[in-house]
């Protein structure tokens, strides 16, 4: 377990930099867990992470990358789920990046944690 501080408050993380609370994330948390990631968020990245949290609430699950493309696809069109566009937003993996930065688990069997 780790963690990390920000505006005098401690977030707790798994061994992977993960919120292990779900309900403390804010979208100045994002912005910072963004940062120390190396993203600068924009409209583009807000709708992913959002969309990923959405899934979170109403499946109790991070979304898998397969889960989520097809999820995009459905909801928002093909072009925001191709493979390009989202590592072009999330480069060290669009469900493990998006995930992380929307404070939510790491999504099960997800093969870019370790980037």
């Amino acid at each position: 377990m780790g963690g990390f501080q920000f505006h005098g408050k401690f977030y707790r993380t798994d061994s992977l930099g993960y919120m292990t609370d779900f309900h403390e994330w804010s979208e100045d948390v994002a912005s910072h867990i963004a940062s120390m990631e190396g993203v600068k968020l924009t409209e583009k990245h807000w709708e992913i992470v959002n969309f990923a949290r959405d899934y979170y609430k109403q499946y109790k699950i991070a979304p898998q990358i397969r889960i989520l493309k097809k999820a995009l696809n459905e909801k928002l069109g093909v072009e925001k789920s191709d493979n390009k566009y989202l590592y072009d937003l999330f480069p060290k993996g669009p469900a493990a990046q998006a995930c992380k930065i929307g404070g939510l688990p790491v999504p099960p069997g997800c093969v870019d944690i370790n980037n």
